[in-house]
């Protein structure tokens, strides 16, 4: 059985100042914009001031966005 991961906003987007790399080179404003129109997944809520992103949604947005680059 998979165990279930988490990915936060800057574990997605990155982070500079933190040197966190990422996954796909957005910035928080476009991230956003397509989880609002639908381009991208909506998020997860953990708390009630915490969301988060399936990693198996991500993984999919990265093969969905790579097979739209070919």
């Amino acid at each position: 059985m998979m165990e279930t991961r988490f990915y936060r906003l800057v574990d997605i987007i990155g982070d500079r100042k933190r040197e966190i790399p990422a996954i796909i080179p957005v910035s928080a404003r476009t991230w956003f914009r397509g989880v609002a129109d639908g381009r991208f997944p909506k998020p997860i809520k953990l708390t009630p001031h915490t969301v988060g992103w399936l990693s198996t949604d991500i993984e999919r947005l990265m093969d969905r966005l790579m097979a739209e680059a070919k």
